[in-house]
């Protein structure tokens, strides 16, 4: 358990349980949203605006490529299973943990969509996102956590014991 990339999909929590885990660690934590805000001096919004969902994707896949840490949970952008190349990388320098919520759970955590910087394609509903992230969620997870209905020690802790497992069976 060196490093650690929380995915998933927005409002999963992984920036709340990313910080709560590296706690519980005593990990270095990383925000890549917050990264690539503070490498390009603007919002998750407005970079989206400005490049569209191809050009923020490519921006992201770029600052992913350009981590390089160790003892480090790593919150990433939900958008970030898009690049093969930024999960292979992040693949290589950690355990990669899916953070798995259903949908009616998702829901009502995200009333602020359309400022919240989520990549999604013209016309396209957060279910449509939803049933196309999930596949590239699981594809990417070395370790799936189900966090409907629990709170977040528990989560931390679900996470803990998950990772163990994990690295027991490698």
């Amino acid at each position: 358990m060196n490093t650690i990339v929380l995915i998933g999909m927005p409002g999963a929590g992984k920036s709340t349980l990313g910080v709560l885990l590296a706690k519980a660690l005593g990990y270095n934590f990383v925000d890549t949203d917050v990264t690539l805000q503070a490498h390009e001096g603007r919002l998750l919004q407005q970079i989206l605006d400005d490049h569209g969902a191809d050009g923020f994707c490519e921006l992201e896949a770029r600052a992913m490529l350009a981590l390089t840490v160790s003892r480090t949970v790593i919150a990433t952008g939900g958008s970030v299973v898009y690049s093969d190349a930024a999960m292979q990388h992040l693949k290589s320098i950690g355990t990669v943990v899916y953070l798995q919520l259903a949908l009616t759970e998702l829901l009502p955590r995200l009333d602020n969509l359309d400022v919240r910087g989520v990549v999604m394609r013209h016309g396209q509903t957060f279910a449509d996102l939803y049933a196309e992230r999930v596949p590239l969620y699981e594809h990417y997870a070395d370790v799936t956590v189900a966090c409907d209905g629990d709170n977040h020690d528990h989560v931390v802790a679900l996470i803990v014991a998950e990772l163990t497992k994990w690295g027991e069976r490698r």
